[in-house]
This record gives structure tokens, C-alpha cells and sequence, in this order.
């Protein structure tokens, strides 16, 4: 691998980064770049990609409950959206096959439907780059788009199996029972290893030789092992702090699966003609995700996020189509074609999702049409009753600031955050908390102008998501709220930003904590200083 490689993939990473989308989509740029000037994928490069890849499946796991995969509007919504889309671009491959492109010499609808099988899949590397960077891992849109992508997942495995003929191993039936015995001893080391370099190691061992070797040595797909294994310790209390200390790794290796899509290789005029309808029928995607969801009771919000989320092709799509290909199923050429289609859905998907809440404010009356009137319990929205305070993101600084105003104010401050596994344990602890989104432009709807809430004298936005504060901001805005509004910021230009939105009061943590201990520790051993805050 050579320097100059590095070189280039930051160059064009940091390039896109500026103009606002996503470095991931610099990396592809970098990889058809090299693979112009005649650079191929080498072993390293794959070992680096499987690395990310099975990284970025230990860590999804890490955060996944497992009884979500049972929810209908997940394994039900998946399937239904998968069947639904194969025939539909199954549909549309064929259709087009009856031009005069070389691609479709001897096409028949049994190659459409593979190829539109392919196209079912949504990525999972995609999907969940976005929602970290986003902060809604665990929102309910961002539960449920993990859900369905690893029901996805589970499609993939079973196809490989039966396509690719690769029978597991009579020794995988006692994996299930290895894990069970296992479990308490992974879980005992990991309460005992401490932090620093030993955990990060520790979650290395985990999804490498724990999940991924062993699933490997039974004839089991490895990745599948890594996503496994994480699934088993993520109840436990270190499991946050593990998926953060991995999280710099997971995304440096990953790289690598974004070079190598590049380096597959350069379409043919024509090629990229079919690559070029292939993303474009992504809306066909999008739009079954939409009607699929609603139909399962999902909000047109929630259904929306989801389908943005997904709203692109999947590095499975291109494993189906390699199978494929290796089975003279499909010709050669449709593995580059799919291969840059996953690209340009990629590129497509980025600013979608960005501008995601923007979109859904501008077309809400009309999705709002196709809910339906009973909700999901996890997806319901809007009552702060009679607080008077409102405390966004239930984190750690969240909890502290709700803590210390409920000393004073007492039940007139009432906690939010989107995760319901978070407001449902802090129910039971007795707080005053409920599940709600301040990137929802129906809350500040329903709470400012629909109802008459006007004894709110404070809103307190804690979310570590700069760009929901901002939106929440905007948002409020356009509201009856007469009240005040507090916002964190990280950095400088976040501060600078949100006090140009005239918002009273500013937190930078970092520095105002600074003050904050040096406040503390004066009053707790009272050594007569007087801090003075900056």
C-alpha cells in the first residue's frame, strides 16, 4: 500500500468534507482514482476492509437489544421490503434489457431477479456511519434502520449458503451452547480489565478471535460471529465504553472498504449507463421503505428517517453479486456496474440525510396522510403537561443539569430524550422523563402552537449532536415560545454559531467545566480561593 495512496484518500476525503458531505464519499473518489492511474486492491487493503467491517459488526452489536429484531415492523418490514423490491427492480432490469446493450446479451428474467436481490440490500457500513455521526444511533428511526439491516444481514448469510453451497460445519449446532457458557467469564473479564489500551484490546480479542475466528472454523460467516458475540455483552455496563474506544479504529479500517469499492474497477461507457439507472431507481427504494413502514404503524417521520437512512445499495448487494458471478448466474460486468451504482447511492444519500429534518418539515402534511391512527408504543408523541422546564438529551450532562434543577424546581422540570431504553430506566428511578425528539418539528408543533403551553420559561438543549440543536433552534423559532433558551457546544465555531442565533445562554463544556472543578474544589476544601469564570 503505497504513501501516496494515504495521501489521496485524505486529500479527497478532506475535499468533500468541506463542501459538506461525508468523507466516506472522498475514499470512493480516491479508490476509482487510483484504480484510473492503474492501482489494483491488494491483500492488505482487503485484510483492512474485512477488519472495519467486522468491527463495525461487533460495535452495532454492542449496542443492539436483541428482542428488538422481534418487533413486527422490523423483521415483518424487512422481508416484505426486500420480496418488494426484488420483483420491483427485478422488473425494471428486465425491462431495460430488451435495449441494445452489451450487458443484456442473453439476459432472462431469472438474472433480473438476481441482480434486483442484490439491490435489496441497504449498507450497513453506510447506515451506521451516518447515524453516529448524526448522534441517533439509538433513536427510534435509528433502531429500527439497524434492525432492518440486520434482518437484511440474515438474508444475505442464508443466500450465501444455499447459492454458494457452503455448508456450515457439523461443530456450529454447539456454538449456541459455547456461548452460553462463555458469556459469564467474557462478561467477568470485562468487568475486571480496567480501561485504556487493555479494553481496547480486550474488544480486538472479542470480535476477532471470539466471533469472527470461531465462526469462521465452524463454516459460518465471520462477521456474523463479531455482530453475535457483541450482542452477548451489551447488556453490560462497560459496553458503551467499549464500542467508544473502538470506535477511531473501526472508522480508520474502514477506509479500506470504501478504497476498495473504487479499486473493483473502471466501467465501460455502458456500464456506467446501467450503474446511472440503477441509482437512479434508488427513489423506487425509498419509496417501498416509506409505504412498507407506515403500513406497520411507524410514524411518517420515523418511516421517512428510516428510508433515508437506507436509501442506498449495500456491500452484501455486491457479495450476492460476486456469489453470482463466481455461479455464472449474472455476467462479470454486473458486479463493476452494481459496484458503482453502490457508489453513486452513496453520494446521492449523503446530503438526504443531512438536510433529513429540513425535509421531513417541508413535507410532513403530505406524508402525515399515510399514517395510520394507532402508533407504535416506542413511537408515539406529545405531552410535557405542566412544566415548566424542559431538559433535552437525558446523557450524562443532561442527567446532571435535570438533577440540579429538580433540587429547586422540583416537578416543574420535566427531562427528554429520544432513546426508550434510557427514559424507560429513568422512569423507574423516579424521574420526571419522557420520550421525545427536539429535532421533531411536530413536538415544538404540538407543545407551542396546537396547545397553549406558555408557562415554559426555559428550554436547556443537552444533546451532543450539534446540528439537532441547531434544528431544535430553528424550529423553536418559528414558534410561540417566549421563554429562554441554553444550548452546549463542543467547539468554538459551534459557541460562535449558536450565539449568532441569539440563543441566552451558551455552554462550552470544556472550558466551563474547567471553571466548574476549580469552583468545586475551592468550596470543598475551602482554601479561600475566588474563581472568576472566563
Amino acid at each position: 500500500m503505497d504513501p501516496l495512496w494515504l495521501a489521496i484518500a485524505f486529500a479527497l476525503g478532506l475535499l468533500v468534507k468541506l463542501i459538506g458531505l461525508p468523507p466516506l464519499i472522498g475514499y470512493l473518489i480516491a479508490g476509482f482514482t487510483l484504480k484510473y492511474f492503474g492501482a489494483e486492491s491488494d491483500d492488505l487493503i482487503k485484510a483492512i476492509s474485512d477488519l472495519g467491517i467486522t468491527l463495525l459488526l461487533f460495535t452495532i452489536g454492542l449496542k443492539l437489544r436483541i428482542k428488538d429484531l422481534f418487533h413486527r415492523e422490523v423483521w415483518g418490514g424487512a422481508s416484505i421490503h426486500m420480496l418488494l423490491v426484488t420483483l420491483v427492480m427485478g422488473a425494471i432490469v428486465f425491462a431495460i434489457s430488451f435495449s441494445s446493450l452489451h450487458i443484456f446479451a442473453n439476459f432472462d428474467w431469472k438474472q433480473a431477479l438476481i441482480i434486483g436481490f442484490a439491490l435489496s440490500f441497504s449498507s450497513t457500513i453506510y447506515a451506521v456511519k451516518i447515524l453516529e455521526d448524526k448522534s441517533e444511533l439509538k433513536s427510534a428511526y435509528g433502531v429500527l434502520s439497524i434492525g432492518i439491516l440486520i434482518i437484511q444481514d440474515i438474508f444475505a448469510v442464508l443466500y450465501i449458503v444455499i447459492v454458494a453451497g457452503e455448508l456450515p460445519s457439523i461443530w456450529a449446532i454447539g456454538i449456541p451452547v459455547l456461548f452460553v457458557i462463555i458469556r459469564p467469564l467474557l462478561l467477568l473479564i470485562l468487568e475486571k480489565i480496567g480501561h485504556g489500551e487493555i479494553l481496547i484490546l480486550y474488544g480486538f480479542f472479542l470480535a476477532l478471535v471470539v466471533g469472527a475466528e470461531l465462526f469462521k472454523f465452524v463454516g459460518l460467516k465471520a462477521d456474523l460471529g463479531a455482530l453475535i458475540v457483541g450482542i452477548l455483552i451489551a447488556n453490560h455496563k462497560k459496553a458503551k465504553e467499549l464500542a467508544d474506544s473502538l470506535m477511531s479504529f473501526k472508522d480508520i479500517f474502514l477506509i479500506g472498504f470504501f478504497l476498495s469499492i473504487g479499486l473493483m474497477g473502471l466501467p465501460s461507457f455502458e456500464i456506467f449507463q446501467v450503474a446511472i439507472i440503477l441509482a437512479l431507481a434508488i427513489n423506487v427504494k425509498v419509496i417501498l421503505y416509506f409505504f412498507v413502514l407506515t403500513r406497520f404503524k411507524v410514524r411518517a417521520r420515523t418511516s421517512l428517517f428510516t428510508s433515508l437512512t437506507l436509501a442506498n445499495f449495500s456491500e452484501f448487494g455486491l457479495i450476492v453479486a460476486s456469489i453470482a458471478v463466481a455461479q455464472n448466474l449474472i455476467p462479470s460486468d454486473w458486479l463493476v456496474a452494481i459496484a458503482i451504482a453502490v457508489s453513486i447511492t452513496f453520494i446521492i444519500s449523503a446530503p438526504l440525510n443531512s438536510k433529513a429534518h429540513k425535509i421531513y418539515f417541508y413535507l410532513k402534511d403530505y406524508l402525515r396522510k399515510f399514517e395510520t391512527q394507532k402508533r407504535l408504543i416506542y413511537d408515539k408523541t406529545f405531552d410535557i403537561g405542566d412544566a415548566e422546564i424542559l431538559v433535552f438529551g437525558m446523557g450524562k450532562l443532561g442527567l446532571s443539569t435535570y438533577n440540579q434543577l429538580y433540587k429547586t424546581h422540583g416537578r416543574k422540570v420535566l427531562g427528554l430524550d429520544y432513546n426508550y431504553d434510557v427514559v424507560q430506566r429513568l422512569k423507574k428511578e423516579g424521574k420526571m422523563v419522557q420520550q421525545d425528539d427536539a429535532a421533531d418539528s411536530e413536538f415544538w408543533e404540538s407543545t407551542f402552537e396546537t396547545s397553549n403551553h406558555h408557562d415554559v420559561r426555559l428550554i436547556m438543549l443537552c444533546m451532543n449532536d450539534h446540528k439537532s440543536n441547531v434544528f431544535a433552534i430553528e424550529r423553536l423559532k418559528t414558534t410561540s415560545f417566549k421563554g429562554s433558551i441554553a444550548a452546549i457546544a463542543r467547539f468554538e465555531d459551534e459557541r460562535k454559531q449558536l450565539e449568532k442565533m441569539n440563543v441566552d445562554a451558551v455552554y462550552d463544556i470544556y472550558s466551563e467545566a474547567g471553571y466548574g472543578f476549580a469552583n468545586h474544589v475551592c468550596h470543598q476544601i475551602d482554601i479561600g480561593c475566588e474563581v472568576q469564570q472566563k
